[in-house]
């Protein structure tokens, strides 16, 4: 398989990049590239550049040599609200969010959220949570980098979110509303998930008069790194292009 490697900045045609620290010591170091080799640039843009490699030392240089219109993104505007959970979940859920699909990823604070962020530690994380996003995309053949929005409080998340336009859905174990049982949405989709414990019963509340719509998914209770991305997969399969 050809590597990819994500360019923060515009690429042009027959220009010659610079590949980032990290991105170069991976491909020297891990996929053992040499001159001459062909891989793969995209700048987030949309579509994808082919690029021959030249190592110089520590750094790696490509050429870009043809431009490929490709683009894989599906037909849904998905948004996956996660309330933080403990530990690195919300690494892995960042990470098959992305490969699955996601537009956007809006991390919440809710009040049963173990971790607490702020200040910037909060900033380090999100970033952190970017580069996991970029990651992905050079892996699942993605050109478009999903946003990973700053952390929110939940009560603020709403507010916002009250403004917006699109349909809504938060997830709640008790819920009987099915997704196969709804018309195919036209406009976006924002997907609210709890941290461990879920949402309190006030903050159950609060989502619904923001117009988020419960819905369960299923008889079986799915911990939070397994329920908004098995949401996402349901919603691809029925709306998406799986």
């Amino acid at each position: 398989m050809i590597p990819r490697f994500f360019c923060p900045f515009p690429l042009h045609p027959g220009a010659t990049v610079e590949l980032a620290p990290e991105a170069a010591h991976h491909a020297l170091k891990v996929l053992r590239v040499g001159a001459g080799d062909t891989a793969i640039l995209f700048d987030g843009r949309g579509g994808q550049w082919r690029a021959t490699l030249h190592p110089a030392g520590k750094a790696l240089r490509a050429t870009l040599d043809e431009f490929d219109d490709i683009d894989c993104e599906p037909p849904l505007a998905l948004t996956l609200v996660q309330g933080l959970p403990a530990s690195d979940k919300m690494d892995f859920v960042v990470q098959k969010a992305v490969e699955l699909g996601v537009r956007r990823i809006q991390p919440v604070a809710a009040k049963r959220s173990l971790v607490r962020l702020s200040g910037e530690r909060a900033e380090r994380r999100v970033e952190h949570w970017r580069n996991i996003a970029i990651a992905a995309c050079e892996q699942s053949g993605r050109n478009r980098v999903p946003t990973v929005a700053p952390i929110l409080d939940l009560p603020q998340y709403l507010g916002i979110a009250a403004q917006e336009n699109g349909l809504r859905f938060v997830c709640a174990p008790e819920a009987t509303g099915s997704l196969r049982d709804l018309t195919a949405p036209e406009g976006p989709i924002c997907l609210l998930v709890g941290p461990e414990g879920g949402f309190e019963e006030g903050e159950l509340l609060a989502a619904r008069a923001a117009g988020f719509h419960a819905i369960g998914l299923g008889p079986r209770v799915l911990r939070t790194e397994t329920a908004g991305l098995g949401a996402l997969a349901a919603m691809m399969a029925l709306w998406g292009d799986w």
